[in-house]
């Protein structure tokens, strides 16, 4: 199919109000869900071009909306494929459950699934449960899990409870714990990493993270604690690309950056088994041939406040078997 820009015949500008429900949402979340249809990439092009309005003033993807505010949406101009995706929606699929009541839920997600769709994917979790549950009123993402990254996620059914839980990763309220398999002998005394964080893009348009100097002015002060778990001997067939065998950690996150553990371990010479952005490419062909198709990943644990109730919780998401064969070796 032709998938040539074209001009939709009602394209015409829009004036949304936001809604008490949608108060203390991200711009670009909020739109994200009303835009139905609208790819991911159109919306914050039109943010940031300023074509997107509110009060007649301009607006950040990360300013977060209140009740009253108007919006002024361009017209928008989908392509054919876009529309073609709009018509034909995700397949419903529902998830295991970690925990789960009126506010919220905790899912136990795979490696493999996007948690939303967008930069050349059509679908993820959030939009395979929506429509797995049509009769639910609302379904958001509270965080993100890289796509090649397991465990839990969290995902809102109030906008209160959205509200509050984003609250507490943002403030770093929330207690993040992350397992994974890293390549070597992970020095026992190395328990903090803390270099701020660097995004960019690589000329294709993918997006890309790496170390940079504390002076950097769009450096992102990130912190990484590590804890070593045990070490493992390399499998059979692996001695000569990893003769110290490799280190499995518990790895908690003080602040939330895009791929900050991947980064931080690599960088400290550690890098995480499997992972085909910032690791040991020819390890990880080599883990291929003997079993490990994945990244070794997995977010483990999550602790946090109820958003409703106050009470402390404290999550689990135990280590999918193609990674406990891992481990236990």
């Amino acid at each position: 199919m032709n998938s040539k820009p074209t001009i939709s015949s009602a394209a015409a500008v829009q004036f949304l109000t936001v809604d008490e429900e949608s108060a203390g949402q991200r711009l670009d979340n909020f739109l994200i869900r009303v835009l139905k249809g609208v790819p991911k990439t159109h919306i914050y092009r039109i943010i940031r071009s300023g074509e997107v309005r509110r009060n007649k003033g301009r607006v950040g993807a990360d300013d977060r909306v209140v009740a009253g505010d108007v919006l002024r949406i361009p017209p928008i101009r989908l392509s054919e494929r876009a529309e073609e995706k709009a018509a034909h929606p995700a397949p419903a699929r529902e998830f295991p459950v970690v925990y789960e009541d009126e506010a919220f839920l905790a899912i136990d997600k795979p490696a493999g699934v996007a948690v939303h769709g967008g930069s050349g994917v059509s679908f993820g979790v959030i939009e395979q449960m929506r429509q797995a549950r049509p009769q639910a009123r609302l379904l958001e993402l509270v965080h993100r899990l890289d796509r090649e990254t397991s465990g839990i996620l969290l995902i809102a059914k109030k906008k209160s409870a959205l509200k509050a839980l984003q609250d507490q990763f943002r403030e770093r309220e929330t207690g993040k714990t992350y397992l994974a398999l890293v390549k070597g002998v992970w020095p026992a005394k190395l328990k903090v990493l803390d270099q701020p964080l660097h995004k960019y893009l690589l000329p294709d348009g993918e997006r890309r993270v790496r170390v940079t100097s504390k002076d950097d002015p769009e450096g992102m002060k990130s912190v990484t604690l590590v804890k070593v778990v045990k070490q493992l001997d390399a499998p059979v067939g692996l001695s000569g690309a990893c003769s110290l065998g490799f280190t499995l950690l518990e790895v908690t996150i003080k602040t939330g950056r895009t791929h900050q553990i991947r980064v931080h371990l690599s960088h400290a010479g550690y890098p995480i088994a499997g992972d085909d952005k910032y690791g040991d490419f020819e390890l990880n062909r080599l883990l291929g041939r003997v079993g490990l198709k994945r990244m070794f990943l997995h977010a483990w644990r999550l602790r946090l406040t109820h958003p409703i109730s106050g009470e402390s919780l404290e999550l689990h998401s135990e280590l999918p078997s193609e990674l406990q064969t891992w481990a236990d070796s």
